[in-house]
């Protein structure tokens, strides 16, 4: 049995921990807020981020690091935007032959960093990995089957988390492209943003599935240009997680999406929100990044003039409407 950490207890960071906790690990789950620590400890719920769900007694709660010294795999949910100071205040030393893997999905707006390398940098680890796909943190609490992909430089790695996260409900693929995974992960926030305000100004399927594929196209120049593989973003953490997320109530970025449709300003929007919406901070690194590559990505361009320039969403469709026509 092996003692991993999980860092983070927003819906995402409880969910993998009953899943490795029902894998027979002896789990840390690692709590920011302090009052949530002492609610969670007291009612084994955390009624807050994901209600419903009882934490089994193999999951120890804790609002301190020192766990994290004798983790054998720590796993970071911190949204990407608090993950570098999260880790600068871990001041912790890592057992040599840990494995680290990043489970947030999104870029850090002052430095234009992905997850992977904000934790190399502050952490100075070197077994790494990233866990990505369509993975909706309420249906896979739920005991729903689901599938993710675990991607690393280092396939032995990629496999020996593998082993200990795959479930028979939750099955795991391995993948060596980090960044490509990283950046579907991450940049299909920002389409499912779009989506959502399709879906709020009712404007059918065939509208959704064109943002889909069309959002798809604009992940994938800007990840080639970047380096990744063009075939990630066909897999799991590409088109996978880009459908979930577009079509699913449960996506807070979607949700964002239909309150922007509703006439809502971005600040109302997130002050309701419990958690974090990923897609709007990532849609500002993402238009600096097409920017900086050269690439062309109207639909990320659009949902920043939405979001940030107080732009009429349903404008912003048409304007992609009234572009100049070309090729697919």
């Amino acid at each position: 049995m092996k003692k991993i950490s999980v860092v983070g207890a927003g819906a995402w960071g409880t969910t993998l921990s009953l899943l490795l906790a029902e894998k027979g690990h002896d789990v840390s789950l690692w709590v920011y807020e302090k009052d949530l620590v002492q609610e969670i400890i007291q009612q084994r719920e955390n009624k807050t981020f994901l209600p419903g769900f009882q934490l089994p007694e193999n999951i120890n709660v804790s609002g301190d690091f020192k766990d994290l010294s004798e983790a054998d795999l720590i796993f970071f949910t911190v949204p990407t935007q608090f993950l570098r100071a999260t880790l600068q205040r871990c001041n912790i030393k890592i057992k040599k032959d840990a494995i680290a893997v990043s489970a947030s999905k999104g870029i850090e707006l002052k430095s234009l960093k992905l997850p992977a390398e904000i934790i190399r940098e502050e952490l100075n680890i070197h077994r790494l990995a990233i866990l990505s796909g369509p993975n909706l943190s309420h249906e896979i609490a739920n005991g729903l089957p689901a599938a993710s992909v675990i991607a690393s430089d280092d396939l032995e790695v990629a496999r020996l988390v593998q082993e200990d996260l795959t479930l028979e409900r939750f099955r795991v693929y391995i993948n060596s492209d980090m960044l490509g995974v990283q950046l579907g992960g991450a940049l299909k926030n920002v389409v499912a943003i779009a989506a959502g305000v399709a879906e709020g100004l009712e404007l059918g399927h065939n509208a959704l599935a064109g943002l889909i594929i069309r959002g798809l196209a604009e992940i994938t120049r800007l990840g080639v240009a970047m380096g990744a593989q063009p075939n990630t973003f066909s897999g799991l953490s590409g088109m996978g997680d880009l459908i979930v997320t577009c079509t699913s109530k449960l996506s807070r970025n979607h949700c964002v999406g239909e309150q922007l449709a509703q006439g809502k300003k971005l600040n109302q929007i997130l002050a309701q929100m419990k958690e974090v919406a990923e897609g709007v901070p990532t849609t500002q690194a993402a238009r600096e990044l097409a920017d900086k590559y050269k690439v062309s990505m109207p639909l990320t361009r659009e949902v920043y003039a939405a979001l940030f320039e107080g732009k009429n969403p349903y404008q912003a469709i048409t304007d992609l409407m009234h572009r100049t026509p070309t090729s697919e």
